[in-house]
């Protein structure tokens, strides 16, 4: 399913062939019009006399256009059948999924496209609007919608997942099945992607898509956001390390060819969340206790060891046993877990946490949120850098809530260990953070090596916190109208992946001061020579094909915690699949996938694994646990009854 870009490309073409050939028919149908027409003349051979031949070419010439024929074009370009057909395409269908007799085929030879104001949405049964009304005069609110005939009709937005085909004249798209629509003229395709583009903004924003308003959306910093040509994508190029060019080819291979399941087993209950380890074990986070693996070069495997959160209870009760663990953190040179479930069923805000000591399989206590006194919740919480997990004296951790950062510590505020059997209820020691007045809504962070926070919003911002100040961004970056789920972090900080429901975001961070000196977003304000992010994206195809009701979630990068090692690859989860992408393939700007591209650069070459079940997470292994022939840690994968293993090898 990896090339499943490639071979819609190469039927699509096919597919150009069979519209030639259509158009000779159109063209033999007005000849059998003509000729049916002049036999349906009078014949005055009847009597069975010879018709008179006609004296010379103006006799000839007046007698046809006295019988009103259908005249073929005597031009070199067949003229349509209808040339007063507005917005006039030709609509494909893609059917058979990703089986073998998987295909293009037309729906409708020559149709129209309109977009047109509806307060309605998709199947909403609206299907008998004036095609030719640009906007409608309803009261409330209004979205643009893209209707193709009597076939389509969807809600501009990024659910779409429209792809664009400069080269081929040709957009493809999502909307209750896979469509494909190819223009007449390369002005007709220009013209629709200029459309599509200014009501997707509005649709967004709710603005107008004017020059001001996308001004007032983006700042003047991040107008190549906006305008991807005239961006500079200088730091792209520069950031690359030619030592790190990827092996692996520029197009995508199946993914049997390099990537080999090297083990799977089931798990001992339903697993929530996965704890990776870089030392010696890894841990899968289920319903009714913790399952301990060993790490290999290949992968996990089960060591047999399953420890129930009722068996090691904090003073012989806890709530752990009847809570959902949706986060799990390592710490202490991977000694202690502490793991955060929600209060409620569908909210992730939390009132405390468990610390869990894995050598023994007690719970050592139960942590409360507080502040001044006072309960407070937390949404997410993370290590203080990448490689924190692995310091035995770590005591301190970062949190996260709507609308605040923050670093707790399991000390007492004079660094003594707290008394946990002497205390009633233990509580962490807020150190130092930041409330927030109000609409930052934040959803997710994570840390860089020297401890920089990157932070993910509701609005789709990304901010940027130095490792000494969590009160004010060093740098904010413009949301692209979809809520940022998840963050994720280079080591160095140098790149940011932004997890959106339908695309990722992946940012670079640096710039050139005015000193001269290269430098990351999260040490100093960006200015205006502001790189524009790439969008990774699944094709239309794979996109219906893993559901519309699967959301991208959980999207990273694999794991390193050295200085000057880099991170070779990105995966995500998004239904029943696993989706990985080449780093270095995605940063190389003239990789082929940006190549006839509007707008912003989308990566659509990837690899894919499918499992039989919805997948809970996808994470690579710490760098250590790769070897010579696969460069790439292994890849694990988890579903809520199993766990599985696959290396990525390096051979062409």
């Amino acid at each position: 399913m990896g090339g499943a870009n490639s071979r819609e490309n190469l039927e699509i073409s096919d597919s150009d062939e069979e519209y030639e050939e259509e158009r000779s028919q159109e063209e033999e149908e007005d000849e059998e019009t003509y000729h049916e027409v002049k036999d349906a003349t009078p014949d005055r051979s009847s009597s069975g006399r010879k018709p008179k031949s006609p004296s010379s070419l103006d006799e000839v010439e007046a007698k046809l256009k006295a019988l009103k024929l259908k005249y073929p074009s005597s031009s070199s370009q067949p003229q349509p059948q209808n040339p007063n057909l507005k917005n006039a395409v030709k609509l494909y269908l893609h059917i058979g999924g990703n089986t073998p007799k998987a295909k293009w085929i037309t729906s409708e030879k020559r149709t129209c496209y309109f977009f047109i104001k509806s307060s309605k949405l998709d199947g909403d049964g609206n299907e008998n609007e004036d095609e030719d009304e640009e906007e409608s005069e309803g009261e409330g609110d209004s979205w643009w919608v893209l209707k193709v005939g009597s076939k389509v009709r969807a809600m501009v937005g990024s659910e779409m997942q429209l792809k664009t085909f400069g080269d081929q004249l040709r957009v493809d798209f999502v909307a209750r099945g896979v469509w494909a629509m190819k223009f007449f003229s390369s002005e007709d395709y220009r013209d629709f992607v200029t459309k599509y583009q200014d009501c997707l903004f509005e649709n967004t924003y709710g603005y107008e898509a004017t020059e001001a308003n996308r001004l007032k959306v983006y700042g003047k910093d991040f107008m190549g956001w906006a305008k991807p040509d005239i961006a500079d994508d200088s730091m792209w190029e520069d950031a690359e390390d030619s030592i790190l060019k990827s092996p692996e080819p520029a197009t995508p291979l199946r993914e049997n060819q390099d990537l080999r399941e090297e083990f799977e087993e089931a798990a001992n209950g339903g697993i929530q969340s996965l704890a990776l380890g870089a030392l010696d074990n890894s841990f899968l986070v289920g319903d009714t206790g913790i399952q301990v693996v060993k790490n290999f070069s290949h992968g996990i495997h089960g060591k047999g060891v399953f420890v129930n959160y009722d068996n090691g209870s904090y003073r012989g009760e806890s709530s752990l046993a009847r809570s959902v663990q949706k986060k799990a953190l390592l710490m202490r040179a991977e000694t202690n877990m502490l793991l955060m479930s929600p209060m409620k069923e569908g909210k992730p805000h939390s009132t405390g946490l468990h610390q869990l000591d894995i050598e023994t399989g007690k719970i050592v206590t139960e942590w409360k949120f507080e502040k001044d006194g006072t309960d407070i919740t937390m949404r997410d919480i993370s290590n203080d850098s990448k490689g924190a997990q692995l310091d035995p004296s770590g005591s301190t951790f970062l949190g996260l809530d709507d609308n605040r950062l923050c670093r707790w510590d399991m000390r007492d505020r004079n660094g003594m260990v707290q008394n946990l059997a002497a205390a009633s209820s233990p509580v962490l020691n807020w150190t130092h953070g930041h409330q927030f007045s109000r609409g930052t809504n934040f959803q997710s962070f994570a840390t860089t090596g020297d401890g920089s926070i990157v932070v993910g919003s509701l609005d789709g911002k990304i901010r940027l916190y130095s490792s000494g100040s969590m009160r004010q961004a060093k740098t904010a970056f413009p949301g692209l109208g979809s809520p940022i789920t998840h963050v994720d972090v280079t080591f160095d900080g140098k790149w940011i992946l932004g997890t959106t429901d339908t695309y990722l975001i992946l940012i670079c961070t640096l710039f050139t001061d005015k000193d001269g000196r290269t430098k990351t977003g999260f040490s100093g304000r960006m200015g205006n020579r502001i790189a524009a992010p790439r969008l990774l994206k699944l094709t239309p195809l794979d996109a219906h094909l893993a559901g519309g009701d699967n959301k991208f979630h959980n999207a990273q990068f694999s794991w390193v915690t050295e200085n000057g090692k880099q991170e070779r690859h990105l995966v995500a989860t998004v239904g029943k699949f696993s989706v990985i992408w080449n780093f270095q393939q995605v940063k190389n700007g003239s990789h082929e996938c940006y190549l006839n591209q509007e707008g912003l650069k989308s990566c659509y070459c990837y690899k894919i694994v499918l499992k039989d079940d919805s997948i809970v997470d996808s994470r690579f292994m710490h760098e250590k646990f790769a070897v010579t022939d696969s460069p790439e840690a292994p890849l694990v994968i988890a579903t809520p009854m199993k766990v599985s293993s696959f290396s990525i090898s390096s051979r062409r």
